[in-house]
């Protein structure tokens, strides 16, 4: 029996209000009033694609060994990488064996449940895979979307030993149907009519794979608990309930007032929410819209409660957040204008893709040293251990320190060090069981920081070189609220 062994989910801590774009743009375009309502969920200037998924699947796996994924697939179409796996360095962040398999998932909007559907095809033969979905994609200023793209991400883990919501079956329709498009050398998307996308796209797609699933299983719309449906467009989703013939009751929010559309990873945030409302025996149809829709029907089991202690998903992120009120900022962070960032910030040395190859799992996974003699940990990794009462030589094992929460020891904030967000915040932190390591801080302000506070490990951009084409990721100190 395949099917969802986990969950687990990321919202960014920066939401922004949407009429602070229309107080900006409001002026060019006033048929922008009816989307600039509510707020978005807004990456900081260190996260992306791949930094989201890794948070993600972090929630999900809630202190699994992480050694029993058998493999990892990435589904986004806003991938860092045009020319680099990006599903590999998520699950090399997460420390998963190197004998594991690593795909990435893109070009539309259902990839999410594209590579859903290939983990179930995996699981029949007994894999456990770890499924991510997450985007970070940007409007171009002033447009509509602008106003209603988001970003999060969602992890599903897929397996067949405790099964939470079994995998009945699936409904799939693929169409060239272009509606929403990008080139890859761009940066900002391209849509067609808003009535047509409406009417010929979710209002024809999204019900053909819908009556195909029920027909296909014998069943009834009314027997589902739950119906997510991933479309963004308010006026849409109202006509599609119509078009089911289902409840209101019966469809899950699709939290666009309060995150927005997060492209891909949208129909598994949502499956990720009602899952965490779920009860046993609850039947769910997930429908994703891209080139066509995949219509995929669970049934909650017993299992289900046991995974939720613990788990922060979609609700512990949303109740955690932070306003953005500054358009400007905005803007930065999205690499949308230029900021002049001053001699500090201008040069970027080569990285050593040599040195970066044998730290390894140091950088990755924050994997530094125990001395087997004594039990201190130590990073970076050491041959001998700097325990004073015990010098051991060559009596180190691996010790992992991105999962391990910590304390402040101390902190700064620095003012002349360039940062997209001053001040640069490091400091060092004391973690729990030994250890001591010196890092950034990041989704905090300097005021709300102190001594002792705990704090837990968060996968980051540590910084970008556009000119040779990397973008360089470590570990950064977050405080645990």
């Amino acid at each position: 029996m395949a099917g969802i062994t986990s969950y687990g989910a990321y919202i960014p801590r920066y939401r922004m209000n949407r009429k602070v774009i229309f107080d900006q743009f409001g002026w060019f375009n006033a048929a922008n009033a009816s989307v600039a309502r509510g707020e978005k969920a807004v990456a900081n200037y260190d996260e992306d694609t791949i930094t989201m998924a890794v948070a993600a699947a972090t929630d999900c796996l809630n202190g699994k060994d992480k050694q029993e994924v058998d493999g990892l697939y990435l589904a986004s179409v806003s991938l860092p990488f045009a020319e680099r796996q990006n599903a590999v360095i998520v699950s090399d962040a997460l420390d998963c064996s190197s004998n594991i398999r690593t795909a990435d998932f893109g070009g539309s909007l259902r990839s999410g449940t594209t590579a859903l559907l290939s983990a179930f095809d995996a699981a029949e033969s007994g894999r456990n895979i770890m499924v991510c979905a997450s985007d970070s994609r940007m409007g171009k200023p002033g447009s509509s979307q602008e106003y209603t793209f988001g970003d999060g991400a969602a992890a599903l883990s897929v397996g067949s030993d405790k099964v939470i919501a079994e995998f009945k079956g699936s409904f799939s329709a693929s169409h060239d149907f272009i509606d929403y498009r990008r080139l890859t050398e761009e940066k900002f998307g391209h849509d067609w009519e808003a009535r047509w996308i409406r009417d010929e796209g979710y209002g024809k797609i999204l019900p053909e794979t819908a009556f195909g699933l029920v027909k296909k299983y014998g069943l009834d719309i009314k027997d589902f608990a739950k119906i997510i449906i991933a479309c963004p467009v308010a006026a849409a989703l109202k006509e599609l309930v119509k078009i089911l013939g289902a409840k209101p009751e019966q469809i899950q929010d699709n939290m666009v007032s309060n995150v927005g559309d997060t492209g891909a990873a949208l129909s598994l945030m949502m499956f990720v929410a009602a899952l965490e409302e779920a009860k046993a025996g609850d039947k769910i149809m997930v429908l994703s819209y891209g080139n066509g829709s995949d219509a995929l029907y669970f049934e909650v089991t017993d299992e289900l409660e046991k995974v939720k202690e613990g788990k922060k998903g979609i609700k512990g992120y949303l109740s955690e957040k932070e306003d953005l009120s500054v358009y400007g900022k905005y803007l930065v962070f999205k690499n949308i204008v230029p900021l002049e960032v001053g001699i500090r910030g201008e040069e970027i040395p080569p990285t050593a893709m040599t040195v970066l190859w044998q730290q390894g799992r140091a950088v990755s996974a924050l994997v530094g040293s125990r001395c087997k003699v004594c039990g201190t940990p130590q990073y970076p990794r050491q041959r001998v251990c700097v325990n004073p009462d015990c010098g051991a030589v060559d009596q180190m094992e691996d010790y992992r320190f991105s999962d391990k929460t910590g304390t402040v020891n101390s902190y700064t904030g620095d003012n002349l060090a360039f940062c997209w967000d001053p001040p640069q915040i490091y400091g060092s932190v004391d973690f729990e069981g030994g250890g001591r390591i010196f890092l950034d801080f990041t989704d905090c302000d300097l005021d709300s920081l102190e001594v002792g506070m705990p704090v837990s490990m968060s996968f980051r951009r540590k910084y970008a070189d556009p000119q040779r084409g990397h973008y360089g990721y470590f570990w950064k100190a977050v405080p645990v609220k």
